[in-house]
């Protein structure tokens, strides 16, 4: 009976590992507030120039979070020097107010969609810089510091297309 739990657990813990995840890193915001001014700047290198990969922006938020969706900046810059900047927009509670993502109590961490199968075209360093880009309606100043963001991150994973 023990050998059939442990091989149950052995095989639920080979498919439950994700092999298929390239790169991935988080920074923290400052005591959970992110200020417009400050960009989370990720560097990465040694990535398969021949395969598809699907890249993600992570973002952990707690209860502090006001609002129910965010807008980010995110800018990659190719090893050439290329840039592509994109201004993105992305749900994070339901119209409940529900949060949406993964985790329990109140932190949750969010995997939200930013390339879907991208080719790195080069070897070298590419950087992926995000910022917040929130504003209140009717303002078009920044929210100074946006409370309840409190990690920031990315996640590159192996295409299967």
């Amino acid at each position: 009976m023990l050998r059939s739990v442990l091989a149950l657990v052995g095989v639920v813990f080979v498919v439950s590992c994700n092999t298929s995840i390239e790169k991935t890193e988080f920074r923290s915001t400052d005591n959970g507030f992110w200020n417009k001014d400050s960009i989370m700047e990720f560097n990465f290198s040694g990535m398969d120039t021949i395969h598809k990969h699907h890249m993600f922006i992570n973002i952990r938020n707690d209860n502090t979070f006001p609002y129910s969706n965010l807008f980010l900046i995110a800018a990659l810059e190719y090893p050439d020097g290329a840039m592509v900047t994109d201004t993105l927009e992305y749900i994070m509670a339901q119209p409940d107010g529900t949060w949406l993502g993964h985790g329990y109590g109140s932190l949750k961490e969010n995997k939200l969609w930013y390339k879907e199968n991208i080719v790195f075209p080069s070897s070298g360093v590419y950087t992926l810089r995000i910022s917040q880009a929130m504003r209140k309606n009717g303002n078009a100043d920044g929210i100074l510091n946006l409370e309840g963001i409190t990690d920031v991150g990315f996640e590159i994973v192996k295409s299967n297309d």
